[in-house]
């Protein structure tokens, strides 16, 4: 069940201390995937899956889900500078109310302002390439959103 009304620490009391998270930083064209260790310490980019169809991209995160153990999916809310919810925040609610459909694994949202940019400038200063951005951005967004929220977790 996409879930709004709980607080990351509540969804995390919900759920077997067993279960992996996983984050999902959400884009037009691609989803970035990452996921937890065990201890729920340590974020991990696992994937950019290139976007499709709501079907095909469902069904992949759903063998992620399963062969990951995950308990939890935290989705990145692309919430404006100013806090209000444009365009791409009612896309991604969407995509949750969707995906719930599908899963029963809960949903929380994660404001994700500013994750791509601080990992782009990152990857700018390791001297990445444009062609290297742009093919592991999303996926260690993902990783900055999950280890945003485990960090806040302590």
């Amino acid at each position: 069940m996409a879930s709004t009304d709980l607080t990351l620490t509540q969804a995390i009391a919900a759920i077997p201390p067993d279960r992996r998270l996983m984050a999902l930083d959400l884009g037009s064209k691609t989803i970035g995937v990452a996921t937890s260790d065990r201890t729920r310490m340590i974020a991990t980019p696992i994937e950019t899956i290139a976007r499709k169809k709501f079907t095909k991209d469902a069904e992949r995160l759903l063998e992620i889900i399963t062969a990951e153990n995950i308990g939890l999916i935290i989705l990145g809310l692309p919430v404006n500078m100013d806090g209000t919810e444009g365009p791409r925040c009612q896309s991604t609610r969407s995509f949750a109310r969707n995906f719930a459909r599908l899963s029963p694994t809960p949903v929380v949202f994660w404001d994700e302002r500013l994750s791509t940019a601080a990992v782009e400038r990152m990857l700018i200063q390791a001297d990445a390439s444009r062609a290297k951005r742009d093919e592991v951005i999303d996926k260690l967004a993902a990783a900055w959103i999950l280890q945003a929220a485990l960090d806040s977790l302590r």
